[in-house]
């Protein structure tokens, strides 16, 4: 059961001396339980939609630190990171390919073919206005993320972050992303 319904029962408990038996509907006590049910429902939700806004991030993360992994935890050069981010940027190409593909000439576009053709236009304009990654050239950073366990977001503030663009160009960046 949830927390707020949960110390409210108790509270109503023990003003009333006990077990809580029987409440009448319309009373101050159903009134406070219900809305102590009412909170919990709405803090369930909007924890569930932070956790699917945190989603993509958390998926870019452990592609860099799978990225990471693969060169033994060394520091990447900038090459090999420009590498990285182009091969994430162009994860969707192979699908949405094969999806254009298979429509028939004179039909309409999927609506998997238009989220895959918008998320392929959003993450190439972010790698040429500045790709927010974790910082892959430093060591120390490094061992950070090998220390993450892959879904705790609040780790990640403990992690330094760059934008790293199309032309080179690095800089320093905070977590979380502002507009990402």
């Amino acid at each position: 059961m949830a927390k707020t319904f949960e110390k409210e029962r108790k509270r109503i408990a023990k003003k009333k001396g006990g077990k809580i038996e029987a409440l009448h509907a319309n009373s101050r006590n159903a009134k406070r339980l219900h809305t102590a049910v009412i909170r919990d429902d709405r803090l369930k939700a909007l924890a569930a939609a932070r956790k699917k806004q945190d989603k993509p991030l958390i998926r870019r993360t452990r592609f860099f630190l799978e990225a990471a992994r693969e060169n033994e935890l060394k520091p990447l050069d900038e090459a090999a990171i420009q590498a990285k981010i182009l091969e994430f940027v162009g994860q969707h190409n192979e699908e949405y390919e094969e999806i254009k593909k298979t429509r028939r000439a004179g039909r309409p576009p999927s609506t998997r073919e238009d989220l895959l053709k918008m998320a392929i236009e959003a993450l190439e304009t972010e790698h040429k206005n500045g790709f927010y990654l974790p910082d892959l050239s430093s060591e120390k950073n490094l061992e950070m993320l090998e220390r993450w366990d892959g879904s705790n977001w609040a780790f990640l503030t403990n992690v330094t972050w760059v934008k790293i663009s199309a032309d080179g160009t690095t800089k320093p960046s905070s977590f979380p992303p502002q507009g990402l």
